[in-house]
C-alpha cells in the first residue's frame, strides 16, 4: 500500500486522499468505526477514538511518520506469528522471558496495553529484529530494555538518555534500529503495560486524596494543607506535601497470562502430583484448601491466583539520612512453582509509600487502592486472555496472608507487638517480665511449648529460677479475633485491620506470617552488636540483669 502521503504537506490533496485511504483500510480490517487507535503525533497509537476524531487529529497534529508498519490497523507483519507464540530462541529462552527478566522492577509511566491479545505480541516481535544487520547477540527490544535499565538504575535524565541513544546509534553499524530519542524509546516500550498512579496523601497519614477527597486542598481530619510548605512558610500550590505511588497489579496479572510459558506455569500447582504427604508448596497448606472447599467455584479454576503480601521499611539514602523510612508493598503469586514464585521478576511492587517517617498503624490508609483492586479480583476480571490455552476467561484472585517481621506484623494486623501483652497467641496471659537494668520487657514463658517431659522444663538456674509446668495456649480462632477487634478490646488490639474488608479474610486460618530469615538477621545483628560493643546496637544492659 502506498504510504508516501505520510510525508506530504497536510494541506495537499495527496495527504487528504492518503488519510481517507488509511481510514478505510483500518475500518475494513478492524471491523469497527468507534475503537481505532489514533496514529497522530500526540496519541502515537496509545488512545482509541472514532473515525471522525482520528481524521481531525491526523490533520491537526500530523501522522506519526515513524509508524511505517500499520500493525495496529490490520496490516500483516511477518514476525507477528512467531512473536505471538513465543518461539524459543537457540539458547532455549523465549523473547518474552528475556524481556520480563530485564524489566521486572522498572515500573514506569507507560500506558496500559489493550484488550487485543496480539497487541503485546507485536511489541515483543521487535525481539526478532536484530539491533543492526548481522547482530546475533542483541535484538532491538533487548538492547533497548538493557539501556532503559541503566537509565533507571543510575537516575539518568531524559536528556542524558536521549544523548546516549544518539551516541549508541552513531557507534553501531549503519542500518541499526536503536531509537534516536527518549520519545521513540517510550513508544516502543509503551505496550508493555507498566503504568502507575501518583496519589497525594496527608502528611499526617490521615487520608489519600482520592474518591470523595480528590479535589480537596486540606485534610478533613487534621486540617493540614495538601500542598508543600516552602522555607518561607508559603504554600507551593500544586506541589504535594506527601506522595504515594500505586502500581496497579491487575494489568500485570493480565500480562502474565499473555506469555505462553508463564500462563502454563501459573497452573503448575494443579498438574503436580504430591504423594509424599509433606508441605512442599502453599497448595498443601490449610489456607489453600479452605479456599477450595468453602468457595468451590473459585477453587475449580486453577488459573485463579493465590497471593501473599509483604511490606517493610527501608532507608533509600543509606547512611546519609538514618531517620528516613520508605515502605514498599509487594505481592507474591503462589500459583507459580517454588523455583519461580520467589524470583524477583514475579514479585510485584504495588505500593511505594514515601517517607520521611514510617506510616505505622496508619498504613491502612495507603493500602486502600490495593484493597479495592483485591476486591475486584475476588469478584472477577473478565476478558483476560490465556495464551497457553488460547482463550479468554474470568480471572479471580485471593490474598492468603501477609509476610513481615514482627513490628510490621503489628502494623498490618493491628495486634500489639510490644509491652506486657505482646504475644499474639498468649494475649492477656503473656508471661512478661521487666528487666531492672535493661529497662526492657522480656518474655520467659517459652518453655511451655516444649514436650511435657522435656528436661528444660525442670531446670531452674538456667532460666528464671522456677520450673515450668504450664501448657501452651490454644491460638484464637478467626471468629474470636474478629469479635475482639469489633468489640473494642484494645488490650491486645490497636485497630481493626483493613484486610477484614476482604470478604474471605475472616475465614482464613493463617492471616499473618512471620519472616523468619528477617527476624534471624535482626537477632544476629543484636548479638554481634553486643559482642563488638557497637554503639546503638549494644545490648549489654540486658546482660547485666
Amino acid at each position: 500500500m502506498d504510504k508516501s502521503w505520510m510525508h506530504s504537506d497536510r494541506r495537499s490533496k495527496a495527504y487528504e486522499f492518503g488519510v481517507e485511504a488509511f481510514l478505510n483500510f483500518a475500518v475494513e480490517n478492524l471491523l469497527t468505526t468507534t475503537h481505532i487507535r489514533c496514529p497522530c503525533v500526540k496519541c502515537v497509537n496509545l488512545k482509541l477514538f472514532g473515525v471522525g476524531i482520528i481524521r481531525d487529529h491526523v490533520y491537526f497534529n500530523g501522522i506519526d511518520q515513524s509508524y511505517k508498519n500499520w500493525t495496529f490497523h490490520g496490516e500483516p507483519w511477518e514476525a507477528t506469528t512467531n512473536a505471538s507464540r513465543n518461539v524459543e530462541e537457540d539458547d532455549g529462552h523465549s523473547r518474552y522471558s528475556f524481556v520480563s527478566e530485564e524489566i521486572d522492577m522498572d515500573d514506569n509511566d507507560f500506558g496500559d496495553f489493550g484488550s487485543d491479545p496480539y497487541e503485546f505480541a507485536n511489541v515483543i516481535g521487535d525481539g526478532d529484529q536484530p539491533v543492526y544487520p548481522g547482530c546475533r547477540k542483541y535484538t532491538k527490544l533487548s538492547a533497548l530494555v538493557k539501556l532503559y535499565n541503566l537509565k533507571a538504575k543510575h537516575g539518568m535524565s531524559d536528556v542524558c538518555f536521549t544523548e546516549l541513544l544518539i551516541l549508541q546509534g552513531d557507534l553501531l553499524p549503519e542500518g541499526n534500529t536503536i531509537p534516536t530519542s527518549m520519545y521513540e524509546a517510550k513508544k516502543t516500550l509503551c505496550a508493555l503495560g507498566l503504568s502507575y498512579e501518583k496519589m497525594h496523601a496527608c502528611p499526617n497519614d490521615c487520608i489519600l486524596y482520592r474518591k470523595e477527597y480528590e479535589d480537596s486542598t486540606n485534610c478533613p481530619t487534621c486540617g493540614i494543607s495538601r500542598w508543600k510548605e516552602g522555607k518561607d512558610s508559603i504554600l507551593k500550590e500544586g506541589v504535594p506535601a506527601k506522595v504515594v505511588w500505586y502500581f496497579p497489579p491487575i494489568p500485570r496479572f493480565k500480562r502474565m497470562f499473555q506469555s505462553h510459558e508463564t500462563a502454563k506455569s501459573l497452573t503448575w500447582h494443579a498438574a503436580r502430583k504430591s504423594i509424599d504427604g509433606q508441605m512442599s508448596h502453599p497448595a498443601d497448606s490449610p489456607s489453600w484448601k479452605l479456599l477450595d472447599d468453602k468457595w468451590p467455584e473459585f477453587g475449580n479454576e486453577p488459573r485463579n491466583l493465590r497471593l501473599a503480601l509483604s511490606s517493610d521499611g527501608f532507608n533509600p539514602h543509606n547512611s546519609l539520612s538514618s531517620r528516613y523510612s520508605c515502605w514498599p508493598v509487594i505481592l507474591v503469586t503462589y500459583n507459580l512453582p517454588p523455583w519461580l514464585c520467589m524470583k524477583r521478576k514475579f514479585m510485584m511492587l504495588t505500593l511505594l509509600i514515601s517517607g520521611p517517617k514510617q506510616p505505622g498503624n496508619d498504613i491502612d490508609v495507603y493500602l486502600e487502592p490495593l484493597i479495592d483492586d483485591l476486591k475486584s479480583l475476588w469478584v472477577g476480571i473478565r476478558g483476560v486472555y490465556d495464551a497457553h490455552n488460547g482463550e479468554y476467561f474470568t480471572l479471580r484472585a485471593a490474598l492468603m496472608w501477609t509476610i513481615n517481621d514482627f513490628p510490621a506484623y503489628g502494623n498490618l494486623s493491628g495486634c500489639v507487638v510490644k509491652g506486657y501483652k505482646a504475644c499474639p497467641i498468649c494475649g492477656d496471659d503473656t508471661p512478661s517480665h521487666r528487666l531492672k537494668n535493661g529497662h526492657k520487657i522480656c518474655y520467659i514463658g517459652h518453655r511451655k511449648w516444649l514436650p511435657i517431659n522435656h528436661p528444660y522444663r525442670r531446670q531452674r538456674a538456667a532460666f528464671n529460677g522456677k520450673p515450668e509446668y504450664g501448657i501452651p495456649p490454644e491460638p484464637l480462632t478467626e471468629e474470636e479475633v474478629l469479635h475482639m477487634v469489633e468489640n473494642g478490646d484494645r488490650v491486645c488490639w490497636k485497630k481493626k485491620s483493613i484486610f477484614f474488608d476482604l470478604e474471605y479474610w475472616k475465614y482464613l486460618p493463617v492471616r499473618h506470617a512471620l519472616d523468619v530469615m528477617h527476624i534471624e538477621k535482626n537477632v544476629c545483628d543484636s548479638i554481634i552488636g553486643t559482642m563488638l560493643e557497637i554503639p546503638g546496637k549494644n545490648k549489654m544492659g540486658l546482660l547485666l540483669d
